[in-house]
């Protein structure tokens, strides 16, 4: 079976590109299901890439490079103009596309425009729910006052624009474009994978003459390889999160649960991975929440490799999830596979992954007195936090099975195939 991926990242290449480039290797889930997959099936791999390089081959599979231009130039190019672009790589798709000449077309994400190929070949194409730009545009200024936002971003002159510093109002008009695009295409598509059942229901809106199939994750190796086991007993508690440099992903639920834990006197450590003291969001957190910013305890880490983020984890205590907007978070993932008791919002797909009560602790998103007090729950009675860690461990390990994983694929890409015949 010959299989052509369309990818937001180059997969398994990028520990190869990251070599020959200079660039910072991610690996991630992509990585991981590339790895196994390509045991299985002829595969091929799209993906944008800033630099002018030929196709090649790394390990069991062939990847082609879709030049995307200076970066430069294009950001000011979809800034400024008014045309959305949704179609100019096209023909260089196509083109791969006869190439290749696969038996089926799997599109991961709808954040690049890869799916302006839908009706444009004769080839199955099936597309993989990642998040879904249309909700989280809708979601994007969940954590902070919009009017205040969108006032304060009237104050921004050209040169600020050009320089990027705004980088979430950049952000917010990116994402509006890109979900126009999502819209546009979504509701040709006929084949559908996905894992929750929020990414289902909204493919029923958006693509509603679709039919939609399950294919779940695949973790790094690492988290399969280790297991938590840092039981509370008095004294201090390690929280941990990994956050990001945007809006809706809560970090301000965060800082203000923080400092309702400080005002109990809780000694607490929180540590945030993906923020640093100087990330925009960090400022603009502190400057909106002013006394409430918590004065000790944030511990922001910045950046981590995959062997220092497992370090941390099983350092820690409890994991929280404060996001507004997610499908299935590979964060959250991560640390139910190792066993941390969790807490998350109840938003998006988490309710499928994690059932309160049983395996963690849901709460409303944006409420930081029900996140400080899940916390103080599960400090109280850590036992039970412990049994929930566990259970949420016997969930993951198997939503996350590795052959499990490559068996749901292999018999979607059959199954879609045979239907098109």
């Amino acid at each position: 079976m010959k299989v052509l991926w369309f990818s937001n990242s180059p997969a398994l290449a990028d520990e190869f590109l990251s070599g020959n480039f200079k660039l910072k290797a991610t690996g991630g889930w992509m990585y991981a299901l590339n790895k196994a997959l390509q045991c299985n099936v002829s595969l091929s791999v799209i993906f944008h890439f800033p630099y002018k390089i030929e196709p090649f081959n790394y390990q069991k599979t062939t990847y082609y490079p879709v030049y995307t231009g200076n970066i430069i130039i294009e950001n000011l190019k979809k800034r400024f103009l008014s045309k959305v672009y949704d179609d100019d790589f096209l023909q260089e798709y196509l083109k791969i596309i006869k190439q290749v000449n696969p038996d089926i077309i799997h599109i991961h994400g709808t954040e690049n425009p890869f799916l302006c190929i839908l009706g444009t070949t004769k080839v199955p194409v099936v597309i993989s729910i990642q998040g879904n730009l249309t909700v989280y545009h809708h979601k994007y200024l969940s954590g902070f006052n919009g009017l205040h936002i969108r006032r304060k971003s009237e104050d921004f002159n050209i040169r600020t624009l050009l320089l990027g510093r705004n980088s979430f109002l950049k952000g917010f008009i990116n994402l509006k474009r890109m979900s126009v695009i999502e819209q546009k295409y979504m509701k040709h598509a006929k084949h559908i994978i996905g894992r929750t059942d929020w990414d289902r229901r909204i493919t029923r809106i958006l693509a509603p003459e679709s039919k939609y199939l399950v294919g779940n994750e695949m973790l790094r190796d690492g988290f399969y390889e280790n297991q938590w086991n840092n039981k509370f007993i008095a004294g201090k508690i390690i929280i941990f999160t990994t956050n990001g440099n945007n809006y809706y992903k809560g970090f301000e639920t965060l800082c203000f649960a923080l400092f309702l834990l400080n005002n109990l006197e809780f000694d607490v450590e929180w540590r945030v991975a993906g923020i640093s003291e100087n990330s925009l969001i960090n400022n603009i957190t502190r400057r909106e929440l002013g006394v409430k910013y918590p004065k000790k305890g944030l511990v922001l880490v910045g950046s981590l490799d995959e062997n220092d983020l497992i370090k941390n984890l099983l350092e820690s205590h409890i994991y929280v999830m404060p996001s507004h907007i997610e499908n299935s978070p590979n964060n959250l993932c991560e640390a139910m596979i190792l066993g941390i008791p969790c807490i998350a919002t109840f938003a998006g797909g988490t309710g499928s992954l994690l059932k309160d009560g049983e395996e963690g602790i849901l709460i409303q998103d944006g409420d930081p007195w029900a996140l400080a007090g899940a916390i103080a729950e599960m400090k109280t009675d850590f036992v039970k936090a412990i049994e929930f860690g566990k259970k949420a461990r016997g969930k993951a390990l198997a939503l996350h099975n590795k052959e499990t994983v490559v068996a749901q694929y292999l018999q979607t890409y059959r199954q879609i195939i045979e239907a098109e015949k």
